[in-house]
């Protein structure tokens, strides 16, 4: 039966595969076309990556990077109350806890432990997960503390965080009433120097990427991918080179502790945190303690480390240990070092046991001592 438009259609004995292969080249793309037509034709292929790879790239930009953006625009720091003063003696004292890389809140170490609280109330600082302004925290401090009207301030920092610290306790001693009482860090990396080969260069890796990749410091993508291959040996290997179970295990975790988790710290903050440590500003910031500011004392300074230095795989405490002698040491020094047995890397919550007794029975009256010499010393005429 006849079709409209069609008044001799074909059957199926009138099929020529000759007729066929001849009219897709009459039709096909570029049929027209004389001279050049291969390379017009690669040059119009290959004009259609650049298109897609741009769509993929505004997808990945509007589904991934610009919400990231807008989130983290609305955080910023906060200090958080832990706990009251349990001696009488340290009520005019406030102690403020600062954690290291890759860590947002201080909350957990601040409860891990309960002996800062013989120097004083214990707050918990809280970075702006969009990145560190040690001005806008040291401000922040001052704020609270004026309100808690408390005079003097210890600051606490774990791994990194010392070297946040160290430049608090330098705005709060140099351009505040507030008076640093002490320092303490725990296993901090004095300088780049001080960060072990293999994590100096991990840390170098991601300076360059989020160099190179737009929008790396927010993207959940590459975080996802960077956290997953942190975990590789957790699922890399067997007859299959990776092992489904264990694939799906870590992607997982990663989900849930890294990517989902509103608390964790972003690629952003953890950028900032790492630059801190390159800037190797914590000399300066030393130097600035280890004299009297304003008629205030100079402050104490601890060291908390590993009895053996390569229990700490990841800072060279004995070179930080060297250098803090060199700065703040020696017969006129304010500088205590305590050296734990069981402890890693500024790790308080898995040992609060020893850390909470190395703090009680040597940190303490350490401080304490200091002052006191301190006020004397600055009340003697020269």
């Amino acid at each position: 039966m006849a079709l409209p438009g069609f008044p001799s259609p074909s059957g199926a004995a009138d099929y020529d595969d000759r007729r066929r292969r001849a009219r897709l080249r009459a039709t096909r793309l570029g049929a027209g076309w004389g001279r050049w037509r291969r390379t017009r034709l690669l040059v119009l292929r290959l004009s259609l990556v650049p298109l897609i790879a741009l769509g993929a790239f505004a997808e990945y930009m509007g589904l991934d990077v610009l919400p990231e953006q807008t989130r983290l625009a609305r955080t910023e720091p906060a200090v958080l109350p832990i706990a009251g003063p349990s001696d009488l003696r340290a009520t005019d004292t406030a102690v403020f806890d600062l954690v290291g890389l890759g860590v947002l809140d201080a909350s957990d170490t601040a409860r891990a432990l309960p002996s800062l609280t013989r120097l004083g109330s214990v707050w918990a600082v809280r970075y702006d997960n969009s990145g560190i302004d040690t001005k806008v925290i040291s401000d922040l401090i001052v704020k609270v503390t004026d309100a808690a009207k408390v005079p003097n301030v210890v600051l606490t920092g774990h791994s990194m965080g010392g070297v946040i610290a160290l430049e608090i306790a330098k705005h709060l001693h140099l351009d505040s009433r507030k008076r640093v009482r002490a320092v303490l860090l725990d296993c901090t990396p004095i300088d780049l120097n001080a960060v072990r080969p293999e994590s100096r260069d991990q840390g170098e890796e991601m300076l360059r990427w989020m160099g190179w990749v737009p929008g790396a410091r927010e993207s959940r993508i590459l975080r996802l991918i960077v956290e997953t291959y942190a975990r590789h040996d957790r699922f890399v290997g067997g007859r299959y080179i990776i092992r489904g179970n264990e694939f799906r295990a870590a992607v997982k975790d990663v989900l849930r502790d890294k990517i989902l988790n509103t608390d964790a710290a972003s690629n952003g903050l953890i950028e900032a945190q790492f630059k801190a440590i390159v800037a190797g500003g914590a000399l300066d910031d030393l130097r600035a303690l280890s004299k009297p500011a304003a008629g205030k004392p100079r402050p104490a300074v601890v060291f908390m480390r590993p009895h053996n230095p390569y229990d700490d795989p990841i800072v060279d405490v004995e070179y930080s240990h060297n250098v803090l002698i060199d700065q703040v040491g020696g017969v006129n020094g304010t500088l205590l070092v305590v050296t734990m047995r069981t402890t890693a890397h500024a790790n308080p919550i898995e040992r609060p046991g020893e850390y909470n007794t190395v703090i009680e029975q040597q940190v303490v009256p350490f401080v304490r001592q200091v002052l006191a010499d301190e006020v004397i010393a600055i009340s003697v005429p020269r």
